[in-house]
């Protein structure tokens, strides 16, 4: 009888012990099933704008089978806390919405919309972001209206590995993607020149061009407007680039990678930055052309150019000398 009451316990404890352990690794494989995402806005300026105010209210993920993950501003504990920033017609603030003046994030700069968000891990076909209406570009003091087709900017998505940590940022590249159709009351924010990028392979570029460069290509150095860019920087993809063959924010495939403008600062220097550069090769072309309009093909003159090298984590510094 004691034998079989102590095999009776000893059978318990095993099966006890196996179910503890297939728990365990459930838990485990469901952990490890899982990534952090988290993802910032930052803004390569356009032309002449005193403010780019966009009113984000949501940001879903999509396509990877399991399921849309969306996040609400103001509403989830991973999503930025709303603002008064957006107000509709009559004046009264749109709830559930961050209006983020993109012109304040230049450069390195940038501001976070969901911070660690634990989902899914997985390749996500599409990022979208609820973009409501209450945006504004602001000139000369009198505030135009932002427009975005279906209230959505969709993006492809990222591709996020089981027990990883990633942090990305949206680079709107505003000389692209702000247009101002003739017309048409407003602006129209689109997708084109927005990208998204993975931080832990981006770097940033800054840099000085001398004035005497500027005077002897008949550069407006000294404009009346300090807005008013006195050239303008873009980079393109490769190095040892020949000048006579670069376009400009065209939709050609020898489109610029992204563009700056150059600008006088009232003292004595003309500089441009440009943020969150994929690491790579790249050449940086010069040129007193600031009129260049991305909807259509346009015949830029590039005065001089130079490799650059991105690397992760670091800011690359050049001039453009005499």
């Amino acid at each position: 009888m004691h034998t079989s009451k102590t095999h009776l316990t000893l059978i318990a404890s095993a099966i006890t012990a196996a179910l503890a352990l297939t728990a365990c690794d459930s838990s485990n494989s469901s952990d490890n099933d899982m990534a952090q995402f988290s993802l910032a806005v930052s803004d390569s300026p356009v032309d002449r704008a005193d403010a780019v105010v966009v009113c984000f209210s949501g940001i879903e993920l999509v396509g990877n089978g399991m399921g849309n993950q969306r996040y609400l501003i103001g509403d989830d504990a991973v999503a930025v806390e709303a603002n008064d920033a957006c107000v509709d017609d009559s004046g009264n603030v749109i709830p559930n919405t961050r209006g983020v003046d993109l012109l304040t994030l230049q450069g390195a700069d940038s501001e976070a919309l969901i911070e660690r968000a634990e989902l899914p891990a997985g390749s996500y076909g599409q990022l979208r972001l609820d973009i409501t209406d209450g945006g504004y570009v602001e000139v000369d003091g009198e505030r135009h209206p932002i427009r975005i087709p279906s209230n959505q900017l969709r993006l492809d998505g990222p591709t996020l590995t089981a027990g990883g940590n990633f942090d990305y940022t949206l680079e709107f590249d505003l000389r692209r993607a702000l247009r101002n159709p003739p017309g048409q009351d407003g602006y129209l924010l689109t997708p084109r020149g927005v990208r998204l990028v993975d931080n832990v392979d981006v770097g940033h570029l800054q840099g000085e061009v001398a004035e005497q460069l500027l005077i002897n290509q008949n550069c407006d150095v000294a404009p009346s407007d300090l807005r008013d860019p006195v050239a303008a920087v873009y980079l393109f993809e490769g190095s040892d680039l020949e000048l006579a063959d670069l376009q400009g924010n065209s939709d050609s495939d020898d489109d610029a990678y992204t563009s700056v403008a150059v600008r006088f600062d009232n003292v004595d220097s003309y500089e441009f930055k440009i943020g969150f550069i994929e690491s790579g090769e790249y050449f940086a072309a010069l040129t007193c052309d600031t009129n260049d309009d991305p909807e259509m093909a346009t015949d830029l003159e590039f005065i001089q150019g130079q490799n650059v090298t991105i690397q992760s984590g670091s800011t690359t510094t050049i001039r453009f000398e005499e």
